[in-house]
C-alpha cells in the first residue's frame, strides 16, 4: 500500500491536468497514489485523462469517473473513500506543488506526531508563475482561533488517517466546504500545525478576484450563522478578524 494518497477533483481542468499529473511524478517522495475524480466536466478533461493514463500505464494513478456532476465536496469525499495509503493530501487541479511538498510535509507531520498540518503557500498568476506574495501560517491553529482566520489551503493539507477518522475529513456540501471541513476537525479536538515553508502556488486569475471577495463573504457568514451556528455578536467578531486577515493576506 502507497504511504500519501493524494485526491484532487476533476472538473473544466482541460488546461491544467496533464500538468497537475506530471507534477505530481516529479515529486522526490515517490511512494503515493494519486487518484483523480472526474466530475462530469462538459470540456474535454475526461477525454485527456483517458489518453495519458493509457500513454503512461503508471500504476500509482487511478481516475474514478462520475455519472453525473455532484460538485468538489463530494468528488473529494468520493476519492476519500478510494484512498489506500495511510496520509492523505488534498490537490486541486489548478495549483502547483513545489516538487518536495509531500517529503517536506510528511516529515513535518511525523516530527509533529500530528492528525492534521498544512503549509505556507504563495500565491500565483494565471499562468501558475508566482508573484512573490507568501501566505505565512500559524504555528498552531485551534478551533476558535481558525474561526477568524481562512489560512488553511486545500492543496497544502495533509492527514493521519490513523490519528483522524475519515468521517472528521468527509466534506459537507456548503458553501465554502473546505473550510467547514477544517472547522469540524478542529472542533472535534484536534489543533493543526503549519509548516512555515512554501509549498505550493495558488494559481489566482485575475479577472476573479473582484467577484471572489463578494462570494467569500457570503460564504463566510453562512458558515458562521448556519453550519457552526454562532451567535450574531460572535460571528461579527468573528467577521472583523477574517476581514483584516483576508486583506492583509491579499494585500
Amino acid at each position: 500500500m502507497p504511504q500519501i494518497s493524494i485526491v484532487v477533483p476533476v472538473y473544466n481542468a482541460e488546461n491544467y491536468i496533464e500538468q497537475t499529473i506530471t507534477m505530481v511524478r516529479k515529486q522526490t517522495f515517490t511512494d503515493w497514489e494519486l487518484i483523480l475524480v472526474e466530475d462530469c466536466s462538459p470540456d474535454h478533461s475526461r477525454d485527456i485523462l483517458r489518453k495519458i493514463t493509457e500513454t503512461l500505464s503508471d500504476t500509482r494513478i487511478r481516475v474514478i469517473y462520475k455519472e453525473k456532476n455532484e460538485g468538489a465536496a463530494r468528488a473529494r469525499n468520493t476519492g476519500l473513500e478510494a484512498v489506500t495509503g495511510r496520509y492523505l493530501a488534498f490537490l486541486d487541479a489548478d495549483d502547483i506543488w513545489k516538487e518536495n511538498k509531500l517529503s517536506e510535509e510528511l516529515a513535518f507531520l511525523k516530527e509533529k506526531d500530528a492528525a492534521f498540518v498544512f503549509t505556507a503557500y504563495e500565491f500565483g498568476d494565471e499562468q501558475g508563475v508566482g508573484t512573490g506574495k507568501i501566505v505565512k501560517v500559524p504555528e498552531t491553529l485551534t478551533y476558535r482561533q481558525a474561526l477568524s482566520r481562512t489560512v488553511i489551503f486545500t492543496s497544502t493539507t495533509m492527514f493521519d488517517l490513523e490519528k483522524l477518522d475519515r468521517s472528521l475529513i468527509k466534506m459537507p456540501e456548503v458553501p465554502s466546504e473546505d473550510s467547514a471541513t477544517w472547522w469540524q476537525i478542529l472542533r472535534a479536538g484536534y489543533t493543526a500545525y503549519g509548516y512555515p515553508h512554501v509549498t505550493a502556488i495558488y494559481r489566482r486569475p485575475q479577472k476573479s478576484l473582484s467577484s471572489d471577495k463578494g462570494k467569500a463573504i457570503k460564504r463566510i457568514w453562512y458558515l458562521y450563522r448556519k453550519v457552526e451556528k454562532l451567535s450574531f455578536v460572535t460571528s461579527v467578531l468573528c467577521f472583523i478578524g477574517w476581514a483584516f486577515r483576508a486583506t492583509l493576506r491579499r494585500l
